[in-house]
This record gives structure tokens, C-alpha cells and sequence, in this order.
């Protein structure tokens, strides 16, 4: 069954470019963004995996580790890294997964569970479903699923503006109205009638609409 958002994402083990991981014990107690790909040596996952080491800081600051996965070798993806820095300016500061028996990426469906067990052969058309990113919180639930074609790079601003929001949301009883940024005004959420929201929001709202009612963002 495909995974949806809210489902416990799935638990496995891999060797990654770190070392071996327990996906669920490597996450502990902080939130995580898997990203995977479908072929080492890829124009644009070569542009994608650079910009995020890029901003592996500010995932940091968030409390969010990050890991790649590829359907192929750990061995590849170490000469890989050498490319990715020499053309984007940083390499993989972070774990990557080495997916080559295509474990992973069937256990998240990400691949029909007849596709084999070796990336042997494979090209990264076979393995163009391989593009998916995912937010998993501390409750080792997936927050956020984002599936993008092979011709699309990545916009991992966008995954840090949500990741933003769900940790905001997650400790106040708001959400976030669209384009919204860091610093910004909320929605009070419809499930917080008023008499509660007032003890919530001391400082009143305005409401265009009694179904609307916007607020300042929560320290």
C-alpha cells in the first residue's frame, strides 16, 4: 500500500557513505529529510546533492539531519562526491544511502516490488521514481511528500519554509496561510473556537471572515 502522509515511515538499516544507519535510532528524538535519486553521476542530482550540503547549516538549526539515497553502490557514490564538488563548490556533508539492492526504495515504494533486487543494468529512467523527498518528525511520522520528475531539480528552500511551518504549527494551534515565511502572520486553526483562542492570543486578531482569523506569528 502507498505510503501517505501521517503513516510511520518505514524502519530499515543501510550502509551509507557514513557508515551503517538504523533509520529510525539515526533520527532519535529530531526530525529528518530523505531525499532519494535515481543514478550516481545525474546532471541534476549532481546540482541537487551540492546545493544541499550547501544548506546542510541551516537543517542544523532546525534540529533536522539529512540523508541522501541513490540506487546505486556506496562505492559510486564516493567517487560522485568528488564530481559534486568540483562543480558545485561543496560536497555531501551528509550520510548517503547505497540503495543498490533496491531495498529502500521498494520498502517506500518508490519502486514495484518486481523490480528486481540489483541496480546492476538499471538506468536512471528505470529508476525515474526514484525522486522523492520526505519530512519525518521526531514521531518518526512523515510530515511532508514531495515527488518530483527527473527534469526538475529540487527546490530545498521550499522543503526548509515547510519543515518552518510543521515545526510551528506542531507546538501552536495555527497554520500557515500561503507563501508564508518566517516571521510572518498565522491562521488560528478553525478546531480553537474563540473563547479558547482569547486565552491563546491575549492580543486579540482580525478576522475578515469568523472563519479567518489571522494572528501574529507564536515566539
Amino acid at each position: 500500500m502507498a505510503l501517505q502522509l501521517n503513516d510511520t515511515a518505514p524502519d530499515f538499516t543501510a550502509q551509507t557513505t557514513e557508515g551503517a544507519i538504523s533509520f529510525h535510532d539515526w533520527i532519535g528524538d529530531g526530525w529528518a529529510v530523505l531525499f532519494s535519486h535515481p543514478k550516481d553521476f545525474t546532471p541534476v542530482c549532481t546540482t541537487e546533492l551540492g546545493y544541499m550540503a550547501k544548506m546542510k547549516p541551516e537543517f542544523e538549526k532546525r534540529n533536522v539531519k539529512v540523508v541522501g539515497l541513490s540506487v546505486d553502490p556506496i562505492e559510486d557514490h564516493a567517487r560522485w562526491a568528488s564530481d559534486i564538488e568540483e562543480t558545485q563548490g561543496h560536497a555531501p556533508n551528509f550520510p548517503i544511502i547505497g540503495d543498490s539492492e533496491l531495498k529502500v526504495a521498494k520498502l517506500y515504494g518508490m519502486l514495484p516490488a518486481t523490480a528486481g533486487d540489483t541496480s546492476n543494468g538499471r538506468t536512471a529512467m528505470d529508476n525515474a521514481t526514484v525522486r522523492t523527498v520526505y519530512v519525518v518528525g521526531p514521531d518518526k511520522k512523515i510530515k511532508l511528500m514531495v515527488v518530483y520528475p527527473m527534469s526538475t531539480g529540487r527546490n530545498f528552500d521550499e522543503i526548509l519554509r515547510v519543515i518552518d511551518s510543521l515545526q510551528l504549527t506542531a507546538n501552536h494551534s495555527v497554520a500557515t496561510p500561503v507563501n508564508w515565511k518566517q516571521g510572518e502572520d498565522v491562521i488560528i486553526v478553525p478546531a480553537l473556537a474563540d473563547e479558547e483562542a482569547r486565552k491563546k492570543f491575549p492580543d486579540g486578531w482580525r478576522a475578515p471572515r469568523p472563519y479567518l482569523r489571522i494572528v501574529a506569528q507564536p515566539d
